[in-house]
């Protein structure tokens, strides 16, 4: 489908005051001051992240009553639970933790818990805390989860367990009655960095605990590999903090990784470096496989084993639940699409309610996501599990899916999530009610433009400008991720050289020159636009390098392309 191009703009007094301080190309200074660098100092920073950049821990409200009672605990010898969400930032900071007290604390005084995605659901369970009372914990710290679980965390109250909440959701108006809220986001927390992922907060709790036992920083940097995997994962803003130790956790991935993440990397086949982009595509799917198909607490198990060979067996247990999950995911894509294939008034809806009871329900998110690649659109996909249809849904960007989901609730039996996604049960003899609701209410409230893909280009350049130092300075530029994006260009009265072809019936292999300057390239599924090659045409694309027999070029990595001609 066509898709529309939004070319950014930036300040152009600031952009020429920085070129003359930076030297760099005007092109690169302008994403610069789109991206809120505008002096000698915001660009020292940005490209030299520095871990004494990162904030005092203590600047987060409840820190001092969370160390308070950690202290008590250690003091009084108590049974202290580390509890944890069972996605890879639940995992990931669990592990963390746990790793971490176990080095200052009793570990036989220690245990992690980490809830079933199926038998208990999202967050903090009764069942886990059942657990740490037959167990004689009397301290659960949880991670990525408890900021919205005021009942269940009153509950352990009264049976004598307290919490420390680590979480980075937004709280509702009620807080949990925990000891100690760690949480950025809450209204009268004055942290200075709002973004932080929940591996992140406890890590700031690990940081603070340091400072507090005079603890050497090697002590706990050791785990800035997992903070990165979890940064990478949950994809929270590559920004401020998160950038800081997203940039020095890859350094650790890339020289001393934490043997689980070793063993991933091994069994993912990578050979070279890892950007954020290998962590979101290679790792994290195999961890969040754990969860999606059977029991997460492995993927804590291979997080803190420290001998590389049991990491491995772990990892290979990872890597079997997500061989399962992509033969899921693509079994139930494949149906799905054939469901609104075969029905034109599907096809033509605002919105996509897919519904099979037979469909893995670790799945169902996933495959959303693959049915809007496709028909551009809300979309829920619903499965049956005890006798309740329960799935998922995705947004597109910029209409509030969670308001949509809302308004349909006179046919729900529960429902949660935020603006993009959410989750969703109800009878199954009310699908096709809800359904109805859902496109009614989408179709009476999305605008158009939002039906359509949107590109966002960082700016235009020109292929003269696309040499070995600017491609240096884009690789400064990383890690990328939300609000840091890889640099997005378009080049204008772009001509074919001949040269380019279809490969494998789907894509276009380029070769293509603007002026006397010529580049190759690959647009992956861009196969029907081939006849636009004819006539001049503008090209949207991010730079690469590719390596070749021993040889280094750069390369274009073509996101789409359209008639030069008004």
């Amino acid at each position: 489908m066509d898709k529309r191009w939004k070319i950014l703009q930036a300040d152009q007094s600031k952009t020429t005051a920085l070129h003359q301080l930076l030297k760099i190309n005007p092109a690169l200074c302008s994403i610069l001051v789109q991206r809120g660098f505008e002096t000698f100092e915001d660009a020292k920073s940005y490209f030299r992240p520095q871990l004494s950049d990162l904030h005092d821990p203590w600047l987060m409200k409840d820190m001092d009553n969370a160390i308070s009672r950690i202290l008590s605990a250690f003091e009084k010898k108590e049974k202290i639970l580390v509890f944890g969400d069972y996605d890879v930032d639940g995992t990931t900071s669990v592990a963390c933790m746990y790793k971490f007290l176990c080095k200052i604390y009793e570990p036989g005084l220690l245990d992690f818990y980490i809830p079933h995605r199926y038998r208990e659901g999202y967050g903090v369970s009764k069942m886990g805390i059942d657990f740490a009372r037959e167990n004689g914990f009397t301290l659960i710290i949880s991670l990525d989860c408890g900021i919205k679980s005021v009942d269940l965390i009153s509950y352990a109250k009264d049976i004598g367990i307290d919490f420390i909440v680590c979480d980075h959701h937004l709280p509702d108006d009620e807080i949990p009655p925990a000891v100690a809220i760690l949480n950025p986001k809450q209204k009268d927390c004055n942290y200075p960095y709002k973004e932080l992922c929940g591996c992140g907060v406890g890590f700031k709790l690990i940081t603070a605990l340091s400072t507090e036992l005079n603890i050497e920083g090697e002590h706990y940097l050791c785990y800035l590999d997992l903070v990165a995997t979890a940064i990478a994962a949950d994809i929270v803003p590559m920004t401020g903090e998160n950038r800081i130790l997203a940039y020095y956790g890859l350094e650790k991935i890339n020289s001393n990784p934490n043997p689980g993440i070793k063993a991933l990397i091994f069994l993912g086949g990578i050979q070279k470096k890892l950007s954020i982009n290998n962590v979101v595509f290679v790792i994290a799917p195999r961890v969040n496989a754990a969860g999606r198909m059977d029991d997460a607490k492995k993927a804590v198990q291979l997080f803190i084993e420290d001998d590389y060979n049991k990491a491995l067996e772990y990892a290979e247990m990872l890597h079997s639940d997500n061989t399962d999950r992509k033969e899921a995911d693509a079994n139930i894509t494949i149906e799905a699409l054939e469901i609104i294939n075969a029905d034109k008034k599907l096809q033509n809806k605002k919105t996509t309610v897919v519904f099979k009871d037979h469909w893995h329900k670790g799945v169902v998110g996933i495959v959303a996501s693959r049915l809007i690649e496709t028909y551009y659109r809300p979309t829920v996909v619903l499965t049956e599990s005890g006798g309740i249809a329960t799935g998922s849904a995705r947004s597109v960007p910029g209409f509030n899916l969670y308001e949509a989901i809302h308004a349909c609730r006179e046919h729900l039996l529960g429902y949660g999530g935020h603006f993009a996604a959410a989750g969703l049960s109800l009878l199954p003899e009310q699908v096709e009610a809800f359904a109805s609701k859902f496109e009614e209410t989408v179709a009476s409230t999305i605008p158009g433009h939002l039906l359509i893909p949107e590109i966002i280009i960082d700016t235009k350049i020109t292929f003269a400008s696309l040499t070995q130092n600017f491609y240096s300075i884009i690789c400064q530029m990383e890690p990328f991720g939300p609000e840091n994006m890889r640099p997005v260009f378009v080049a204008k009265n772009v001509q074919d050289t001949g040269y380019s072809k279809i490969v494998k019936e789907q894509h276009i292999r380029f070769v293509v020159k603007q002026d006397k300057f010529s580049f190759t390239g690959i647009g992956f599924n861009l196969a029907a636009k081939f006849e636009l090659l004819k006539k001049p045409f503008d090209l949207v694309f991010t730079l690469d390098e590719n390596e070749w027999n021993g040889n280094t070029v750069l390369q274009l990595k073509v996101i789409d392309l359209r008639s030069s001609e008004p």
